[in-house]
This record gives C-alpha cells, sequence and structure tokens, in this order.
C-alpha cells in the first residue's frame, strides 16, 4: 500500500525520469559469440534478457553463459555444454514465446535471468511468475531439465544509472518481485532462487559495465560462481574444488 502510495505521488517525477534515461541511457550490444556450445556430462539451458545475452562483455565466453560453464567444468573436472536463448528488453513472458519457438538441446539445468524489464515495465508480478512457471514446465518437458535456478531480480536501488527517486522505486519493486518469486518456489526442491553474490549487491558501481546497468565481465564471473555452487548442490554433485 505504502508503495503504491509513493507510485501515485511521484508519478509525474518517476514517467519523466524514465524517459529520460530511455532516450539517454548507453546502449551496448550483447555479446558476441556462439549461443551453444556441446560436450559434457552436464548442459545448461540458459533463458533470459540483456544480461543472459550478456550486454556488458565482448564475448560470450566473459559473459553468464561462458562463465558459468567455465567454472563448473573446474568444479566437475569436465566439459560442460550449454545453450542460450536471451534477447535484451524481454520480459518474462517474452522469453517464454522465445523458449517455445527454439530448437532446445537436451539440458540437465535450466537458467532464468529475468526480472528487471518485468520491473522497469510494470508487469504485475503474477503474470512474470506465470510465465516462469511455464519456462520452467516447457525445459522440462522438451529439453529433459532436472533442476532449475531461477535467478532474483538485482537489487536496482544500487545501479548507478539511475536516478534518484527512480533507483529507489525500482529497487522496491524488485524486492516486491523477488519476495513473491521466493513465495511461488517454496517447497519445490527441484526449483531454487538465486540471489546474487554480496559483493555485486553492496559493490555494484565496480563490479558493472560503463553503462551502469549491466554486469561486467569481473561481475559475470562472480554470479556464475554463486550459480555453480547452487548447481552442485541441487543436483548432488560431486565437486573437485570442494574435495581440495
Amino acid at each position: 500500500m505504502a508503495l503504491m502510495l509513493a507510485k501515485l505521488m511521484l508519478a509525474p517525477v518517476l514517467l519523466w525520469q524514465g524517459r529520460r534515461v530511455r532516450r539517454t541511457a548507453l546502449r551496448l550490444p550483447e555479446a558476441a559469440g556462439e549461443r551453444a556450445r556441446g560436450g559434457g556430462a552436464l548442459r545448461l539451458l540458459i533463458v533470459g534478457d540483456s544480461s543472459a545475452a550478456g550486454v556488458g562483455a565482448e564475448h560470450q565466453d566473459e559473459a553468464l553463459a561462458g562463465c558459468l560453464a567455465r567454472a563448473l567444468a573446474l568444479r566437475l573436472g569436465q566439459p560442460v555444454g550449454w545453450q542460450l536463448i536471451a534477447t535484451s528488453g524481454h520480459r518474462s513472458v517474452q522469453a517464454l514465446a522465445a523458449l517455445r519457438a527454439a530448437e532446445l538441446a537436451p539440458a540437465d539445468v535450466l537458467v532464468t535471468a529475468l526480472g528487471v524489464n518485468d520491473v522497469v515495465d510494470q508487469t504485475v508480478p503474477a503474470q512474470a511468475l506465470a510465465a516462469l512457471d511455464a519456462i520452467d514446465t516447457l525445459a522440462r518437458e522438451r529439453a529433459g531439465v532436472r533442476l532449475s535456478l531461477h535467478c532474483a531480480a538485482p537489487p536496482m536501488q544500487a545501479f548507478p544509472l539511475l536516478p534518484q527517486p527512480l533507483r529507489w522505486f525500482f529497487g522496491r519493486q524488485a524486492a516486491r518481485f523477488n519476495a513473491a518469486l521466493a513465495a511461488r518456489l517454496a517447497g519445490q526442491p527441484t526449483r531454487r532462487v538465486v540471489h546474487l553474490p554480496e559483493a555485486l549487491q553492496h559493490d555494484a558501481t565496480a563490479l558493472m559495465a560503463i553503462d551502469g546497468f549491466h554486469p561486467g565481465p569481473r561481475g559475470y564471473a562472480l554470479w556464475a560462481e554463486a550459480l555453480a555452487d547452487q548447481v552442485v548442490a541441487g543436483l548432488g554433485l560431486p565437486s573437485r574444488s570442494m574435495a581440495t
């Protein structure tokens, strides 16, 4: 209720700031490189928006997909295959449509990186969560996924690009989305919420790209490490890094 009241009171300022950010923000390209890599006993399906697509990194090898595959390969001692289905600007419902239209390779783990555009476009959380449910179901039925990791929306109140009070408002909306996501997945052991590492939450400026909105290569590497830990734990896999 308090957030809705604040939205109503601040509406003219929020609208003006939102339009200005869209007009003046630095627009970086998606990371170059292949969107699929075969091989390995473990296979990943990564679905998402610009962060999944690697905006802020020059190549997929230093973006989320490449960093996650490398982090898991080090833990497991074997190559990890992956398929990436991601487009800048996609909300959860658009990511679902892209997944439906794609030819899916077999996969063990689904990783979704969605939520920021749902927050920015003021998507009702229930609608975004329904799309995430459908993405999970589709990945299990068509790719054979056994574990789904849903990345929480980042702490948008820390994004350098956003002015106040827009930064505060999006931060509150992101927290609202994350609370709804956690409640939705409660009691589902094969679906987990993964929050960004503490370093990314508290030192966002140093780990973000020059656009002030996406991770840079160091940020992607830290994010991938957190996800890799969850994959190993969620599937009960032996980890060489843990043994040493």
